[in-house]
Order: structure tokens, then sequence, then C-alpha cells
């Protein structure tokens, strides 16, 4: 088991379960009920029976020893264990969908078994269907989780062909298009490439000093880079959590964002730490705790190139997210100077470079439930703000149409709350997991989401 696997393992605790999960809305194809497209879900899942081994792995026995080291496979799934059906509570309202991810969130999953969940949900009054999934993340990261979702879907309304995520046909339905898009190459070539990739591979390695020095450079005389070891002010963020979680979420036309980040010459990116920086600026004021100095985020940046293998490949900058400045046209300003400067940093890196950088940024995250650790050790970052992007055009099931999308991540010890927001279908959606006993009123998050928005629009174009 490589470490980038393990570790997600060694940090997992009871008050700190390592699953990713996602939220998905379908509504049901023309003349279809709520109720059928349930029961076609819950029969198609139940039929993809050649499951693809990643979904057939699971920590080795004893699971609390060998299973921080190694993976072993079982050799038969319980379907009945693994995909839930339900009903949601009268009236059905998107409230009551969320609570009941909220109550599932904060179970662990079984190691036991392979570490994955698909719960199919219907009852809502709108006469939409909820799947709500869980995934170890040891075994995906959220880039893998959406390449996952993408492919049991179509962009095609009239496909039939629709899936289980974990159905192996998939897998090699993505062997197939890959194999026919590479072209063909000579043994000498490819024995060349080989030779190529371990010696760039050995000059990774070797440039890591240098890499090293790179940074530290650029933490010394460029004031807009965070460096790794850089401090983040206290907030009630950043406090002992519990095991119970409170789930909130709601999606905005990318076109708003997109039409942002093209008058303030921004990313998308930066307009969704924008948006986060004004709301956490209003709720840390409602719930009296916004400190002096700026919160810092955590934000991934994915490894993936097309056609490389799903798992685990990221690695991490450090953003400062101006929410001490009361003004949202020097908050933009700030966090685009920011953004700007960890990305001259990682252009300048080799993955092996860029992987080390990420594993400096989060290394306190290894040492979170360690007693006192949180309470007496100066952090790095404030909250981890992920951005995964997918495809523009509106996505099927079998006829039903994907109506919203919701990323369910992780809070962990010392990181009460986590924002992570998908890009998919011409719409972003955010899915904000806290700690709820450690933040109240979560939900007016959404609130202040708007707002913040509401006020990038309303700035003038930048020159």
């Amino acid at each position: 088991m490589p470490v980038t696997e393990s570790m997600f393992l060694v940090a997992e605790t009871r008050d700190q379960p390592m699953h990713v999960g996602g939220l998905q809305l379908f509504a049901p194809r023309e003349g279809q009920t709520a109720e059928a497209l349930a029961d076609e879900f819950s029969e198609r899942f139940h039929a993809a029976t050649d499951i693809a081994p990643m979904f057939l792995k699971r920590p080795a026995t004893p699971a609390q020893v060998a299973g921080y080291t190694a993976w072993t496979e079982d050799d038969d799934v319980d379907f009945d264990y693994h995909i839930r059906h339900i009903i949601l509570p009268r009236p059905g309202e998107i409230k009551d969908l969320l609570r009941y991810v909220s109550q599932n969130h904060g179970a662990l999953l079984d190691r036991r078994r392979p570490m994955w969940e698909i719960h199919i949900i219907e009852g809502l009054k709108d006469g939409r269907v909820a799947l709500y999934s869980k995934v170890h993340h040891s075994v995906v990261d959220g880039v893998t989780a959406l390449r996952l979702l993408q492919r049991s879907l179509s962009t095609d309304p009239a496909d039939r062909s629709g899936t289980a995520f974990w159905d192996m046909e998939l897998v090699r339905r993505r062997r197939r298009r890959h194999a026919a898009n590479k072209t063909d190459r000579s043994w000498l070539d490819r024995v060349t490439g080989a030779a190529s990739a371990v010696v760039d591979t050995a000059g990774q390695v070797v440039g890591m000093a240098p890499a090293a020095a790179r940074v530290a450079t650029a933490g010394v005389f460029d004031k807009d880079y965070v460096a790794p070891l850089q401090m983040a002010p206290s907030t009630i963020l950043n406090q002992s959590i519990g095991s119970a979680r409170r789930f909130a979420a709601q999606d905005w036309p990318v076109e708003r964002l997109r039409a942002v980040a093209r008058y303030q010459h921004m990313t998308i990116n930066d307009v969704i730490i924008a948006m986060c920086a004004g709301a956490l600026r209003s709720y840390l004021t409602d719930q009296g705790g916004l400190p002096d100095e700026s919160l810092i985020a955590m934000v991934p940046v994915s490894l993936h190139s097309e056609g490389d293998s799903d798992g685990n490949a990221v690695t991490a900058m450090s953003v400062r997210m101006a929410t001490d400045l009361e003004s949202p046209a020097e908050r933009v300003a700030a966090i685009k100077a920011s953004t700007a400067g960890a990305k001259n940093v990682i252009r300048g890196l080799k993955p092996l470079q860029s992987l080390a950088l990420g594993a400096a940024t989060i290394w306190p995250l290894a040492f979170a439930t360690v007693p006192g650790f949180v309470e007496y050790t100066p952090r790095g970052f404030n909250l981890i703000i992920s951005n995964v992007p997918g495809p523009e055009t509106p996505l099927y099931w079998n006829g039903a149409r994907l109506d919203g999308c919701y990323p369910v991540s992780i809070p962990m010890e010392g990181l009460a709350m986590n924002i992570t927001v998908t890009t998919i279908g011409g719409k972003a959606g955010f899915g904000i997991i806290g700690a709820r006993a450690q933040l109240p009123s979560l939900q007016r998050i959404l609130v202040h989401l708007e707002t913040a928005l509401s006020e990038l629009e309303d700035l003038p174009p930048a020159s």
C-alpha cells in the first residue's frame, strides 16, 4: 500500500472519518416516476457484479496492523450492505435530504469490507431522486471520484447503458478509448521512453534540494506567497472536533462565476476562493470570531493527467484569503496576488517535487490526533477549499438528467470546516461539511456565499 493511501487510514479516528462523499440529484426522464427511477438505480446496481478491483480491495487483516501497509481483495461483496435504498420522511424537503447526509457522513466505513457505500434516496417532494455515496480517501481522491461518476453517465439522453460506478465494464470502455487514442510506437520507442522516465525520476529526486531552495526563496522575497509552515490565525474553525456532522449544499450558475472572472481578470478558482472569503468573513463576524489576520486556505491542486491511473495524485498550495480586508475589491486583488504567487512556485516544480511541496504543506494533519497538538501547535492554514472541475454539457443516467452534484468532504481535527466545489453541467455545486457542535448555524454560509458573489458582480471591471 503506497504511503499516499495508507496516510488516510493512519489519520482516521472515530471523530475523524476519512472518507469522501458525493450527493447527486437526478430528475426522472419524461414519463418516469421517482419511484421507478429509484428502483432502476437499485436493479442496475445490484446487477453490476463484475466489480472493478478498486472496489474489491480492503485493508489487510488484521485491519489495525497489516491494514496500514497492504491491501487485500474481497471475493464476495455483500451488495445488501453496500447499497442502501431509503425513503425520506415527509415532507421530503431538501433540508431533510441534507439532514440525512449529515447524519450518515460521520459514520466510519467498515475496514473489514471494501470501503464504499451508495445510498439511493427517494421521497423528495420535488420528484427528484438522490444518490449519496461515500468512498474511503485511501481508495480515491476527489478528482478520481468525479471521474468515476462521469464514466457512469452519458451526454446522450437516449443512452440506456447506465450502470454502477464500480462496474468493470466502465474500466474496459476507458481502456479501449485510451488504446484507440494512442499512436503505435516501435519497441525501441517504448524502451527509450521507459529509460527517459527513469532518468527523469532520478533527476527530480536529485533536484529536490534546489526545489526546496526555490520555495524558501519565494517565502522570503515574495510577500504574496504563503510558504509551508507560515502561521495562520486561531479561529473557531481550528479546534478539536467530534464525529457529528452538518452538511449544507447549494449551486450557482457557472456563467455567473465566469462573468466575474472575465471582468476581474481572474480564474474561476479565484472567484470561488473570493466567494468563500466573503462568506467566511461574514460567518465569523456573526459568531464574534473574525480574526485580525487573514484566514489561510489550503487549496489542493490535482496532478492527474488525461489517461493516467485512478487513485490519489494531488499536491497543495496555501492561499491568503484577505478576510481582514473589508473592501471586496481589495480582497479580490489580494487573492489574485496570493494564488499567482503559489502557482508561480508550483509551475517550476517537477511532479515528485510538487508532491513533496504538498506533503510539506499538509504535514501537520498527520499529527492532528495527537493529544494537545491542535490546542498548542501553530497551524499553517485554517480550512481546505477544493474545486473539482467537470464537463459543461448536461449528463444523464439512462435518460435521467443529473440536476445537482455536491461534494461531501472531510472535516478534521483542527479543521472543523471543509468547502469543496464541483463545476459540472453548467452549475457550480458547493458542498460545505462541518463539525456540528463546533460550528453553529453552518447553513448560514449559503446565504453569505450568495451575498459575496453579488458583491463581486457589483465591482467595476478590473483595468
